[in-house]
């Protein structure tokens, strides 16, 4: 069973920074990808950045490029969002995820995946 939890949201002030940790277990098969994606109230749900559970390159999005590093710990199955140079626009709920997909890190961004596991999400609200 795909199991995902991320923490580390909080409030920050604008030019701030903030780590978001996902932990993720189950993912036991290979066409596995992880990504963080956020959705601010009124917006729709954005990819912010993935990669495939077995490595590569990972996709950021122009939003965040730049500013926003995806790390992992491999032993210990966590995923990290390290978040830099924080904007008001940042702000939203932040949510961990784990898919299956054949394709790459951005197609899985932009919502091509089966089976796809969410996290109950953690907020980041940045202030000017």
């Amino acid at each position: 069973q795909v199991q995902v939890e991320e923490s580390g949201g909080g409030l920050v002030q604008a030019g701030g920074s903030l780590r978001l940790s996902c932990t993720a277990s189950g993912l036991t098969a290979d066409d596995y990808a992880v990504g963080w994606f956020r959705q601010a109230p009124g917006k729709e749900r954005e990819g912010v950045a993935c990669i495939r559970w077995s490595g590569g390159s990972a996709y950021y999005a122009d939003s965040v490029k730049g500013r926003f590093t995806m790390s992992r710990d491999n032993a210990k199955n966590t995923l990290y969002l390290q978040m830099n140079s924080l904007k008001p626009e940042d702000t939203a709920m932040y949510y961990c995820a784990a898919g299956r997909t054949r394709d790459g890190p951005y197609d899985y961004c932009v919502g091509y995946w089966t089976d796809n596991y969410w996290g109950s999400g953690t907020q980041v609200t940045v202030s000017s």
